[in-house]
């Protein structure tokens, strides 16, 4: 089944040249079936972007689901045009009423301030309590799976000496997790951040599990089946060009950063990298919508009403 997106999103025209299906709104309303309902928060600057990259994963899927972009209520975005975030956008306070079988919560690029001194902090948390009772399963990514576990579990982030940056090999520890179906025993991600989240303030008693993770940069997946959430604090989302155009950007503002480690051929930024990681991202997003699909009810109004946690996918 495809995906169901605005019709005029910049998105469109690249999941279609790609050979994603991607279905009509007038084509989606006629079909009798309930697609899943999966909402975006996208904190990412380059909204299209974005936008595409998840887009790509969740439309990969034999699922149909219909993609709901969400924006912090109040934050206006300083690199998308008013009217791209008007024409697709809804705030979140404009669904807060409404319920979704799975919600993704991007990076942002604030990982070195405070998480108090975030401008949209106060309603990110609301965010993250209202997820409990409004959505099934949540995605949360880098810097958003940062503010997950402190928000809900007190986990501090603490500055990296110098940025991880690179494509970095993550060992699979939880081979059996529904989440993981199909993955190698270590697969490929970027990785691009100034801090970490250490497996050493994971509580005890707070059923989180370390689905994945790498001598080199820590935590990369982690389960919190008690929020229905998983967090991963890398990009298995990025585009094959995404590190080098982060380099470029980061040489441009004067920055003093390494070349991405394990990305160019022979440590070459003139010879055009690979991409090693988009079967994984796929299998992860994959599984994820799976996990939902097996378990979230088929009256939306329903989720919510007793914790999914008790009805994990077998």
């Amino acid at each position: 089944m495809p995906i169901t997106i605005p019709d005029s999103l910049p998105a469109r025209r690249t999941l279609e040249a790609e050979g994603i299906m991607v279905m009509r709104e007038t084509d989606a309303v006629r079909q009798d079936i309930r697609p899943l309902r999966i909402g975006l928060l996208n904190l990412m600057p380059n909204k299209i972007r974005t936008e595409t990259q998840f887009a790509r994963l969740i439309g990969a899927t034999p699922l149909q689901v219909e993609l709901t972009l969400v924006k912090i209520t109040d934050h206006v975005s300083r690199h998308a045009t008013a009217d791209h975030m008007a024409t697709f956008y809804r705030a979140w306070e404009d669904v807060r009423a409404e319920r979704f079988d799975g919600f993704v919560i991007t990076g942002a690029p604030v990982e070195l301030l405070p998480f108090e001194q975030i401008t949209y902090w106060d309603e990110l948390r609301r965010i993250f309590d209202w997820i409990q009772s409004h959505v099934h399963g949540c995605l949360t990514v880098c810097w958003a799976a940062q503010a997950a576990v402190h928000h809900f579990h007190g986990m501090p982030k603490y500055e990296l000496p110098q940025k991880a940056f690179g494509v970095v090999r993550q060992r699979v520890l939880a081979p059996g997790s529904p989440y993981l179906r199909g993955f190698s025993d270590t697969f490929s991600t970027p990785v691009s951040r100034r801090t970490e989240v250490r497996r050493a303030d994971i509580p005890c008693g707070s059923e989180l599990g370390v689905l994945a993770e790498s001598a080199e940069t820590g935590l990369c997946l982690l389960d919190d089946p008690v929020h229905r959430t998983v967090h991963i604090f890398d990009h298995l989302e990025y585009d094959t060009t995404s590190l080098a155009e982060e380099y470029a950007r980061d040489l441009a503002a004067g920055e003093r950063v390494a070349i991405p480690k394990n990305y160019f051929p022979n440590d070459d930024p003139a010879r055009p990298p690979e991409n090693t990681w988009r079967s994984h991202a796929h299998l992860l997003v994959g599984n994820w919508i799976n996990a939902i699909y097996q378990t979230t009810p088929y009256d939306l109004s329903e989720i919510g009403a007793s914790n999914p946690a008790a009805r994990r996918p077998a």
